[in-house]
């Protein structure tokens, strides 16, 4: 299932609303070793998003892919949350997929099961290394929680 879709996976923090992004490392696939926020694997290069009108694959449920993260990032059922809210498309060279958000529910980030993976937390200013499609993403899930 996760050849057809990606897992933004995200903290934003009650109090303050400081909005961090898991930022897995790819391990130099596709040239990318910096890793990216897509869940768990890089977007081709020349991806795209996309209408939802423009892509006939039925919308997927983000519930298998919480499910799937937690397992792969170590942590215990309900730490993710699916955000069901945010379905993005994205039109790539084998046909589009679907992007899919989650949140983690803990008061803080789980920086050592991030560490673990080879993973990190950033916020939006860290991501500028990003490429251009995973930008845009961001700018579509800060819309959703922060307000554009």
């Amino acid at each position: 299932m996760m050849d057809k879709a990606r897992l933004i996976m995200c903290h934003k923090q009650d109090t303050s609303a400081r909005l961090r992004f898991l930022k897995l490392s790819y391990g130099g696939i596709c040239g990318f070793s910096h890793g990216g926020i897509c869940g768990f694997s890089p977007m081709p290069v020349l991806s795209q998003i996309i209408e939802r009108s423009q892509t006939e694959i039925p919308p997927l449920h983000p519930a298998q892919l919480v499910t799937q993260a937690e397992v792969y990032m170590g942590l215990a059922p309900g730490d993710l949350e699916a955000m069901g809210e945010f379905q993005v498309f994205v039109d790539v060279p084998d046909g589009p997929i679907q992007v899919l958000l989650a949140r983690f529910t803990a008061i803080d980030p789980p920086f050592s099961a991030a560490r673990a993976r080879g993973a990190e937390f950033i916020e939006l200013p860290q991501a500028s290394n990003l490429p251009e499609v995973e930008l845009e993403l961001l700018r579509e899930v800060y819309t959703l929680l922060i307000g554009g």
